[in-house]
């Protein structure tokens, strides 16, 4: 009879404190972590198009001995002020169909196939390039940019990416 007691008797009040303790531990340390993968993973956007930017500008390159000149629209077209596209409801700027029309994006044969968290840009000349993707990636007001800067060597292209600093947003 009194081991049935025992198995009936629940949990105490401090076990169940202790529970919500660690419970809470765990929160506070991977609340952080979480929000900063979170944030890398947005990142990725950017450095994913400024490279396809810096491969065609490459590809360019090796058949007219010239980076594509000119200056494109900066596309998605900004919704206005700072913040990128934070106006929306999902944060993210919608398909921009200007892509397909702007000359140097069309040299580039760059466009975007789907909303983004970045707005892009192109200066070009024919010995080197900048390219840019900025953004504001948690709509508070301050933005990010991501630089791509071509240059030849020797006749040889080469580009490099600029990353801002981590949690820089």
């Amino acid at each position: 009879m009194l081991s049935m007691k025992k198995i009936q008797r629940g949990f105490t009040l401090i076990e169940l404190m202790i529970v919500v303790a660690i419970i809470g531990i765990l929160v506070a340390v991977a609340a952080p972590r979480f929000m900063d993968y979170m944030n890398r993973a947005k990142t990725v956007e950017a450095e994913l198009q400024l490279n396809k930017i810096g491969k065609a500008s490459k590809r360019q390159y090796a058949e007219q001995s010239s980076y594509v000149v000119g200056t494109a629209t900066q596309l998605p077209a900004r919704p206005g002020g700072v913040g990128g596209c934070c106006g929306s409801k999902t944060n993210h700027c919608d398909v921009d169909p200007a892509f397909a029309t702007d000359d140097v994006w069309k040299a580039l044969d760059f466009q975007m196939d789907e909303p983004s968290l970045f707005y892009y840009d192109y200066d070009g000349k024919a010995a080197g390039y900048t390219a840019k993707a900025t953004g504001d990636l948690d709509c508070d007001g301050k933005e990010i940019t991501y630089i791509l800067t071509g240059t030849s060597t020797d006749g040889n292209p080469a580009f490099t990416l600029t990353v801002p600093p981590p949690n820089s947003d």
